[in-house]
């Protein structure tokens, strides 16, 4: 069900808030009109707005997947007033929602494929919706590797699904950290040093990549140096919206919207932008 005026956001009540990272929040939403709930639709790759009134509303990728049926998750690091306003709400709160905006990660293409996620920090957000939807499909897809990278072991995003993930059926999960602390065991080094020391095969698979904007820049230049073609790196790119309706102009790169044409780009795209500059 799509809104008359999709300026206007529906109106959901925050069912629960779990406390992620220091400054990462997951908020569990539940839209309050029945009949806007059950039609509510989405795939991942894509994201919504979210308002506190009173403040303002700013845009999140939906780290939750719909044929789960439990509401809309989004996680949200605070970063300015908006998110600041949002991290202070508890359950019972009543917020807006504007969406679903964008386009998404094409999972039906990349049936029978060895995929690759490489995130990093907050950016693992929208990769979330990739890992669930291929566990619980999870003959349809070849090898599973997450690699998830944080500044520090405590900023690890999603560490209470860690063990589910790496428990999956031909899954491996790499966790990798900046700094460690005095319990960390793990491996300590950037997420580019990870994939250039994993070799990746660049042989029938996809990677998908999101992060740090450096973290993306490096990680790119590995993949590469490892044999992987620009279509099959994918990536989101995330702009300044405003709007979602690609109205305002703010997140326009050459004659695309990264509201309306993403934010979902292969970097074989993303390579045919840059060269309209």
């Amino acid at each position: 069900m799509k809104p008359e005026n999709p300026l206007l956001p529906y109106l959901a009540t925050l069912q629960d808030v779990i406390d992620l990272t220091p400054d990462v929040k997951l908020f569990k939403l539940k839209l309050n009109d029945p009949d806007i709930r059950d039609s509510f639709d989405y795939k991942p790759g894509q994201f919504i707005f979210v308002s506190a009134f009173g403040v303002g509303e700013a845009p999140f990728g939906l780290t939750s997947v719909a044929h789960r049926k439990a509401g809309l998750e989004v996680a949200i690091r605070q970063v300015g007033t908006v998110t600041a306003a949002l991290h202070q709400l508890e359950p019972g709160a009543i917020v807006g929602v504007r969406g679903t905006f964008g386009n998404h990660f094409p999972l039906d293409e990349y049936k029978g494929k060895n995929i690759f996620i490489i995130g990093g920090g907050i950016g693992f957000a929208p990769l979330r919706p990739i890992i669930l939807t291929i566990l619980d499909n999870r003959d349809d897809y070849g090898d599973l590797l997450i690699i998830n990278g944080a500044r520090s072991p405590q900023d690890l995003v999603f560490a209470p699904e860690f063990d589910t993930w790496a428990a999956a059926p031909r899954t491996k999960l790499e966790l990798t950290v900046d700094a460690g602390d005095e319990k960390w065991t793990g491996t300590v080094a950037l997420v580019p040093t990870v994939v250039s020391e994993l070799k990746l095969s660049p042989e029938n698979a996809i990677a998908i990549t999101c992060g740090p904007p450096i973290m993306i820049h490096f990680t790119l230049i590995e993949l590469r140096k490892l044999g992987f073609a620009d279509n099959q790196i994918i990536t989101t790119l995330e702009g300044k919206m405003k709007c979602g309706l690609g109205k305002c102009a703010r997140c326009n790169v050459g004659d695309k919207y990264i509201c309306q044409d993403g934010p979902v780009f292969s970097m074989e795209q993303i390579s045919e932008l840059i060269e309209q500059f």
